[in-house]
């Protein structure tokens, strides 16, 4: 695999060259750039890679600033500082990201996400891409939610519409389960980090193992303690209890 790294701090670009050698030594870092001026100047003289990594801010100007240049083709990741609202708009889009420093394990598991690129090229990727870049120029208070899960199915990705999602599910893993009862397995660590992802017009976090969505029941009843239950629609019929502490703040929602 061809790599071009696009890095201003070159303490940073010679670790993640490091990282990337220790993980497969077959990748070939083709060239490391380090600043937005190189950037357009290679990409409209040069072939593109299999892969590049690009940082956000450079030395010169954001990164975003080539798209309006040149015409990327090659899947992406971006690195970057922290920064809770530039997380959460690159966990909306489906867009890989790497938190500087660099942690081996996290590159590895993009490198591996990234190998199965049919969903990052053509009109899909550049979607996502340029909705991101939107976000960037948006106030930091401004709310987004995601409305697409990318999920492994064999060798490839699908894209589930979050207009299909009966409900989140955790199973010792998290899973999608979808309107017609396909269950997809998800790379999230906690429900938490799903129900902050989610527009709450649309989905309640119903118990620690649950997030329902609205469309995906027709009724609910209360027990004699004070407790609500419902089934969401079959094919699906998964019963959900809601506490008696939460019950008030699920009517408020559903209604």
């Amino acid at each position: 695999m061809k790599t071009i790294i696009i890095e201003d701090e070159p303490l940073v670009a010679k670790d993640l060259i490091k990282l990337l050698h220790q993980i497969d030594p077959t990748i070939e870092v083709i060239s490391t750039l380090d600043s937005l001026f190189s950037s357009i100047s290679y990409f409209s003289k040069n072939n593109q890679p299999d892969l590049l990594f690009m940082d956000i801010q450079l030395s010169d100007g954001v990164s975003f600033e080539l798209f309006k240049q040149v015409e990327i083709e090659c899947p992406i990741i971006f690195t970057t500082a922290y920064n809770e609202y530039a997380i959460r708009a690159f966990k909306v889009n489906s867009i890989g990201y790497l938190l500087k420093p660099i942690d081996k394990n996290e590159l590895k598991a993009a490198l591996d996400k990234y190998q199965r690129i049919q969903l990052t090229q053509g009109a899909g990727f550049k979607n996502q891409l340029q909705q991101l870049i939107s976000q960037f120029n948006l106030p930091s208070n401004t709310k987004i939610f995601k409305e697409r899960f990318t999920v492994p199915s064999g060798k490839s990705f699908l894209i589930i519409n979050e207009k299909d999602i009966a409900c989140f599910q955790k199973d010792t893993l998290i899973y999608i389960i979808t309107n017609d009862n396909q269950r997809y397995v998800t790379d999230f660590q906690t429900m938490d980090e799903i129900e902050e992802l989610l527009n709450p017009k649309f989905f309640f976090r119903a118990n620690r193992q649950l997030i329902i969505r609205s469309n995906s029941f027709n009724g609910f009843r209360a027990d004699v303690y004070g407790k609500l239950v419902l089934t969401l629609l079959p094919p699906v019929s998964i019963n959900v209890d809601i506490s008696r502490e939460k019950a008030h703040a699920f009517k408020e929602w559903i209604e």
